[in-house]
């Protein structure tokens, strides 16, 4: 899969990761540590899981990923 848009954000001591893949419409979200080399246009090999959270008072989908790698 080929990633479209890769946003990194802090949050507490944790830097939360949101990827966007070409023709997928959900995010897709990973938590690490430290920052994260950029994947923007990268390809990529992804193990998760779909979930769902609450923003704004309206369910939202998003995938959590366990394992990624650039392929």
């Amino acid at each position: 899969m080929q990633v479209e848009s890769h946003v990194q954000r802090a949050s507490d001591d944790w830097i939360i990761h949101t990827i966007m893949l070409k023709d997928v419409d959900v995010p897709f979200v990973f938590k690490r540590k430290k920052r994260y080399q950029s994947l923007q246009g990268a390809r990529v090999n992804l193990t998760y899981y779909p979930s769902s959270v609450a923003v704004a008072g309206f369910t939202m989908e998003q995938m959590r990923v366990v394992r990624i790698k650039r392929a």
